[in-house]
Parts: structure tokens; sequence; C-alpha cells
């Protein structure tokens, strides 16, 4: 009895657990894996527990052969990134941009370095009885490109934070390869981050109790969104 209670219990932390592996630009899907880094987790769907590794700018399977393809959007794209399965923890989601430098193929580049853009992230919502976030449950993270991009050829990095257990964050995430077209070029970042480097446990939205007492705010990590 006590066997089986444990396998249910480690069942039920599994499917707690999820990956990014599709993504779809405009309602257009794209094959599991096909422009998206295959992360480390694909197997097991566990999260990245420490704020300071290095496989948190795309937590891939096998950094420095990346082995995904390159999928040509427009700016200002609906984006929908599919989670398998649903997102089950409270917590924010968050969108990211790197640009490829000059010379450099996003094929070939590990988006390491001060080149990260945050674009999106669902707000918090809290009310008398306790705060949550629209990606609670949901089965997508959905978001669109900024219309006023640069063109050219980007990382997309796609994040959910868990924090179900105060002072213990969990990262779930993974980067798509895109090449921008029509975009005006006017894009104003709010700032240029690394990962890792970009969060700190010293950051009230990774360290907040979200229990008691209910947060009266929420400020996610990563500093604002930027705007055209």
């Amino acid at each position: 009895m006590k066997a089986t209670t444990a396998l249910l219990s480690l069942a039920h932390l599994a499917s707690a657990h999820y990956t990014f592996r599709t993504v779809e630009f405009d309602g257009q899907p794209t094959s599991e894996w096909g422009i998206i880094r295959k992360t480390a987790n694909f197997e097991t769907a566990g999260p990245i527990e420490d704020v300071t590794s290095e496989q948190l700018t795309c937590y891939e399977l096998n950094p420095g052969s990346h082995g995904a393809g390159v999928l040509n959007v427009q700016a200002g794209a609906a984006v929908s990134f599919t989670s398998s399965p649903a997102i089950f923890h409270p917590g924010p989601s968050l969108a990211y941009l790197a640009k490829v430098p000059a010379g450099t193929s996003v094929s070939d580049w590990d988006g390491k370095g001060a080149v990260w853009f945050k674009i999106w992230q669902d707000e918090a919502i809290i009310t008398s009885s306790g705060i949550s976030w629209p990606s609670l449950q949901s089965p997508t993270i959905d978001f669109d490109l900024p219309e006023c991009l640069d063109n050219g050829e980007y990382l997309l990095r796609v994040e959910h934070i868990g924090l179900h257990t105060t002072l213990e964050p969990q990262f779930y995430l993974s980067c798509a390869q895109i090449n921008v077209s029509g975009g005006s070029g006017s894009y104003s970042p709010a700032g240029l981050l690394s990962f890792p480097g970009a969060y700190s446990m010293n950051d009230s939205g990774l360290k907040a109790n979200l229990y008691w007492p209910i947060p009266t705010e929420y400020i996610a990590p990563g500093g604002p969104v930027g705007s055209c």
C-alpha cells in the first residue's frame, strides 16, 4: 500500500511539470521541436530550480548543437506556445527576444550575454481571496510580437515561473528560432538582460509568499516590458 501511495505521489509530481515544445504563429502550427530548441527536460518535464544555472538561457538538451529550424514570421504576429501538459502552478508567464548579431546565424548562436529584452508578461490578478495569473491551468501561453521590431533573426524565449513553494521558484522555458520581417524598427527595449544574470533570489517576484498575508502587489522579475 505504501509503495502504491509513493508511486501515485510521484506520478502527481510529474504531471505537475510541463514543457513548451510546439508553437503557433498567426494560427499556423509548427511541428514538435521543429523550430524550438529541444530542452533538457523533454522526458521529465522537470524545471530549473537554480536561479544562477547556465541552463536558464534556453534549457537546451545539447547546447551548441541546436537542431531546430528557423521560421519566417511577421512582426506583430500572434504567438501561442503550447504547454504540455497545461500550466499547473501559480506564477507569471513571460516572453523575451534576443536579436542575433550581424554575421551570425540564429542556428549557431548561444544567446549568451546581455542581449535579451522583455516583450510581454501576464499580469497578476489580486483579489481579497488571493493572487493568481491568467496562465494558470491554461494549455497555452499567448501574446503578440511587437509590430515595431527590427527585421532579422531572433531567439524567442518563453517562460513560466512556478511560485507555489515560497523561496523555491521553478523555471519552465524554451526558445524558438525565428526570422522577423515587416517590422518598423522602432522598438525600444526597457533594458538588455542576460540569462543567467537577469534574476536574483533577492527579486521580490521570486521570493513572494503567495498565500499569507495575501500580496497587495506583484512585480515580475526581469524588469518592465519595452515599447514601440
